[in-house]
């Protein structure tokens, strides 16, 4: 049996047939593996991804790579010995640096996504097609990660999210659990590291979740101070213009106006004590009191008749 066939006959058996197990000892003598769920990037980038596979990031995976990720179990790197971070390089974490699958590694963030929930427990999948023993160590992104920018080690925590040794292969996969952190949200990658302990092989996989968004904080309310006293310098603007308005239109009553007798010097006639301040500067301001006036008026005409009487006088 071809490799391609026993690829196809692992994965169908995991999520379809698990009476397909004799095809694994087909297989070749390493183990061989990958997550389904959450699904990682190869396996749904690969022939059997199914309507994943025809995403557009997936397309530009396989373009990107020079080919389909057909052996979607088979990526992995001997003899790293747990030396992760000084094996794999920045921004290829999802490829392994392996160039047959270098197309997992772009920079994207429309990956197909498992949809996950911030504090809960995740149950893990990860497909095999022979039975190793090993650890498996999850790791997920720090908060404030950018799926738009290349995958780094200094995007992961220095100590995995979960680490299981030894699970049972059970149905064609190893099944465990995860908690995840309750501080995350939008798009992160779960980054699986499988360290074979019977054999020299590392396995690395990315598979893309996603957590809800932060919803935004309702708009609060104006503050109720604010309000009373925005009322209180609207209704102060109003009184001061009402209050204004009489000094720029109304004259003085003739009641105020009454002429003192012509013996009685002119005087301004004082206010009463309750004439608003505004109104007291106004009056002042705006020149003589009519009294005033007509108390001049009137000497003017003493004045001048007066004067006509005593040049009649003089011609006689």
């Amino acid at each position: 049996m071809s490799r391609t066939t026993a690829h196809r006959a692992a994965l169908a058996a995991a999520l379809v047939a698990p009476l397909l197990t004799p095809l694994w000892a087909a297989a070749p003598a390493h183990a061989h593996g990958a997550p389904t769920d959450p699904v990682s990037r190869v396996v749904a980038c690969s022939p059997q991804g199914g309507e994943r596979a025809g995403s557009a990031a997936c397309r530009a995976a396989v373009a990107a790579n020079g080919g389909p990720f057909t052996a979607w179990d088979n990526l992995r790197v001997a003899n790293v010995g747990g030396r992760d971070r000084q094996r794999i390089p920045d921004g290829k974490l999802c490829s392994g640096g392996l160039p047959a699958y270098r197309g997992l590694d772009l920079a994207r963030a429309d990956w197909p996504a498992t949809r996950v929930a911030p504090g809960g427990t995740l149950p893990m999948t990860y497909v095999s097609t022979i039975p190793h023993t090993g650890t498996f160590r999850v790791y997920l992104t720090k908060p404030g990660y950018a799926p738009a920018q290349p995958l780094s080690w200094s995007d992961l925590p220095e100590r995995p999210l979960a680490e299981v040794r030894d699970p049972a292969l059970t149905d064609g996969a190893y099944h465990f659990r995860v908690t995840l952190p309750s501080d995350r949200t939008g798009r992160h990658v779960l980054y699986t590291v499988w360290q074979n302990s019977s054999t020299p092989d590392t396995y690395y996989s990315c598979s893309d979740v996603e957590f809800p968004e932060a919803r935004k904080p309702a708009s609060a309310p104006p503050n109720v101070r604010d309000q009373d006293d925005g009322a209180k310098n609207d209704d102060g603007a109003k009184n001061d213009d009402e209050a204004a308005a009489p000094e720029r239109t109304a004259s003085p009553r003739a009641s105020d106006t009454a002429a003192p007798a012509p013996s009685t010097p002119a005087a301004v006639a004082p206010e009463p004590a309750s004439t608003p301040a505004a109104r007291t500067t106004a009056a002042a301001s705006s020149g003589p009191s009519a009294p005033l006036l007509a108390g001049g008026a009137l000497g003017v005409l003493v004045l001048t008749g007066g004067a006509a009487l005593v040049m009649r006088l003089r011609r006689r």
